[in-house]
């Protein structure tokens, strides 16, 4: 493993990758809570996904420094293992909704939590190689 690879993790990936990544989960799980008496269960998911997606953005773009791919790609993992695990335990078991909590905004969900770290390390790398915003 090169030199790299390996300051990949330190106390800034931890910082990154759970720190981050379990203080997303709990912003949409509080959201979840307080968006349960205000609006019909079924489309808690559908309002609390764009709110969730411009923080995640924000996080990553801001809070973010690393510039190599593959760390987005392992936060990526990391943050989907997160969301799907905690969902799990302290939404699915926890709180065992009536109308079950798998549906089309959860899966999404999971999609855009996976793929949104991509993105902005796909972005970011190509700034920094030059790639994207120049002219040819």
């Amino acid at each position: 493993m090169n030199k790299n690879r390996l300051n990949m993790f330190n106390k800034q990936f931890f910082i990154d990758s759970l720190g981050w990544g379990l203080t997303l989960w709990i912003i949409g799980y509080i959201l979840g809570i307080i968006f349960f008496f205000i609006f019909p269960p079924s489309l808690i998911g559908w309002f609390i996904m764009p709110i969730g997606i411009a923080i995640t953005f924000w996080v990553l773009l801001k809070k973010v420094k690393s510039v190599a791919f593959d760390y987005y790609l392992i936060l990526a993992i990391v943050w989907t293992a997160i969301a799907v695990v905690f969902d799990y335990l302290f939404i699915v078991k926890m709180l065992n909704p009536s109308d079950g909590y798998y549906k089309l905004d959860v899966y999404l969900y999971y999609v855009f939590t996976f793929i949104i770290p991509l993105f902005a390390g796909w972005r970011k790398n190509a700034r920094t190689n030059g790639q994207v915003g120049s002219r040819v």
